[in-house]
């Protein structure tokens, strides 16, 4: 899986000349443009929503606090308070990106065959109905993985509570979510070579290094804003259709 993931993030490299190169970056910029609009919007929103939720709980344990007057219980609740906020930070990250992913299936697919088409060495058909599957199949996978997605992570929210496990659930939490947003951007791949869902769904989990580095990546890119934000959407996808192109043969 390690080798995997290191050609995940060899991928982003590739995808970035690829990019360059072959002139893509209105199928980059523009929806990049939305995607932060969104982003930014959705974390002003979801931070707030977050903070209200942590104090609503915080407030129920305070008066028991008080009372037993226990410092370190005090710090145990507190640092609880901060995993769960990020916990529901990342939970409600994952609601609005797969449904920037509903919405953009459009454009990520297009992109994806317009990639690989490029790397053929073909001249890009527009193919309405291959279009059109790419996208009905996309946003079908993309409703299946936000199922999955949150039963894990509530189920992670409320594990949280545990001592000690509580302080890894963030970790578990974030590469469940590089798993599922990756598993989205290389299942255009695998439609496209005619792999039914079930099929995908099997290739992918025998190759989750390749889905966890490209989500990795993706969420790493946020951390650079304004510019990470607008790019990290489109190179996701480009990364993803170039990390998979080498392996048809596995198909």
């Amino acid at each position: 899986m390690l080798k995997e993931i290191v050609i995940a993030f060899q991928s982003y490299i590739k995808a970035h000349s690829f990019i360059k190169t072959h002139k893509l970056w209105k199928w980059i910029i523009i929806p990049g443009i939305l995607y932060m609009a969104l982003f930014i919007f959705s974390i002003y929103f979801f931070g707030k929503t977050a903070t209200s939720t942590v104090d609503h709980f915080s407030s129920l344990l305070k008066d028991w606090v008080q009372r037993i007057d226990l410092g370190w219980v005090s710090f145990l609740i507190s640092i609880a308070g901060l995993l769960l906020w990020l916990l529901l930070m990342l939970f409600y990250f994952s609601l609005f990106k797969f449904l920037f992913l509903i919405i953009g299936s459009p454009l990520f697919a297009y992109l994806s065959e317009k990639t690989e088409s490029i790397m053929d060495g073909k001249d890009f058909p527009i193919t309405l109905g291959q279009l059109l599957k790419d996208i009905v199949r996309g946003v079908r996978l993309a409703l299946r993985n936000t199922l999955w997605q949150t039963v894990y992570t509530i189920a992670i929210i409320l594990l949280s509570f545990i001592p000690l496990f509580g302080w890894a659930a963030p970790i578990l939490s974030l590469f469940i979510e590089c798993y599922y947003y990756g598993f989205s951007m290389l299942d255009y791949s695998c439609e496209r070579n005619k792999l039914s869902t079930s099929q995908s769904i099997h290739f992918i989990s025998n190759h989750k290094g390749l889905a966890i580095g490209n989500g990795f990546i993706f969420y790493l890119m946020h951390l650079l804003p304004f510019v990470g934000w607008v790019l990290a959407p489109s190179y996701a996808v480009v990364a993803a259709t170039i990390s998979l192109y080498h392996q048809k043969e596995k198909f």
